[in-house]
Order: C-alpha cells, then structure tokens, then sequence
C-alpha cells in the first residue's frame, strides 16, 4: 500500500511524532494507522525508558489556582536542558501536571515516595480487612496486593489515571513527553493547598 503524505500528516498530527517515524510506522503498518499508532507509542515507551536515568535539572516550577481560589497547587518538573524548558509544550505539560494535582489531590509523587511506615501501616490494615471479611489464608496476600495497587492508584501521582484521560496514567502522560522531547523528564516535587484543610477552629 503506497503511504501518502496526507496519511503521514494525520498520523503525526494525532500522535505528535516526527514525519520520518509516522512514515516508517505507516509502513510497518501496511497503511493501518492505529497500529502505527501503536508502534510509534511503543517505540516512544522504549526510547523514554533509555532516557529515564539521565539527569534532569532544568525545569520550570509552575503554579495553578483553580477558580474560585481554594485549591493552589505548586509543582516543579525538570527536563535536561533551557532550551525545552522555554517551549511552549513543555510549559503546557508542566500546566497539566499542576492542573491534575489540583483536581486528584496525590499525597506522594511515585511508589518510592510512600514512607516505609506507612506503607506497613497500609499493608496491615488490608490483611486486617480480609481477614475480617473471612477470606481463606491462602488468598490474603494477593488481596493485599491488588489493595495495595488501589493505595498507589489513588495517593501516588505517577500512578493515577490522568484527569482528562483516565485511560492513561500520569507517568505514561510523562514517557510520551520524554519521546516528545527527546529528553528525561522528572516531576520532582510538588505541594498542594486547599482553603482551610488543617484549620484549627
């Protein structure tokens, strides 16, 4: 099937990549353009991989209230270099990261961050419950850990559903912006301020 530019324009338009990649995917493809959507995502995941251990200590630290002004939220998010730091994309990313924040209220950036005593705290509680709920022995950890999975889901950013596309997690938002950019990107800190929370009356 002969791959046109109007079909690599819609691919790149859709999935952000550059035209010799749509075009290489297209043809891997055989012209289907979800599964060049695929190749390019795949490809972006591994290439995003590859970059996550090289240092990122340029950024911008953003800021998002949301109307009404009772939630604020700050966020720093570093890449490699200015130059991206300056790009209106990266500036957009860092807006959506802070926007999320505001709206899904995460208590720790990833997994790594959840303190060891909390996280034995949690696990305890959970085999408590199925405990209590009479499951068998045997089962307990497991339902421990899809428990625990829900814990991260909800109070870790990076694996929370997105806001506008709960589809896709957080840190899949971040490995498309690494392949976008071609550089590591780290969310590395954020904190949350809603009107009133910890008031003593």
């Amino acid at each position: 099937m002969e791959i046109t530019a109007t079909m690599v324009k819609e691919l790149r338009e859709a999935t952000g990549a550059g035209v010799l990649d749509c075009r290489k995917a297209l043809e891997a493809a055989g012209g289907d353009m979800q599964k060049a959507a695929l190749i390019l995502r795949e490809k972006g995941m591994i290439a995003a991989a590859k970059k996550a251990g090289r240092e990122a200590r340029e950024g911008r630290v953003e800021g998002y209230v949301h109307p009404g002004n009772r939630v604020g939220v700050l966020v720093e998010v570093n890449c490699e270099t200015d130059f991206v730091a300056r790009t209106a994309s990266f500036q957009e990313l860092a807006h959506e990261i802070a926007l999320h924040i505001a709206f899904a209220n995460p208590r720790y950036v990833t997994t790594e961050d959840v303190p060891a005593d909390v996280l034995e705290a949690e696990k305890a509680k959970f085999r408590q419950e199925a405990l209590s709920e009479g499951k068998p022995e045997a089962v307990i950890e497991r339902i421990v850990e899809g428990r625990l999975k829900k814990f991260f889901e909800e109070t870790c950013l990076m694996e929370q559903p997105y806001v506008r596309d709960d589809q896709q997690k957080v840190k899949e938002l971040i490995h498309q912006a690494i392949a976008q950019f071609g550089e590591n990107i780290v969310v590395r800190r954020f904190a949350r301020f809603e009107l009133g929370e910890d008031a003593r009356s």
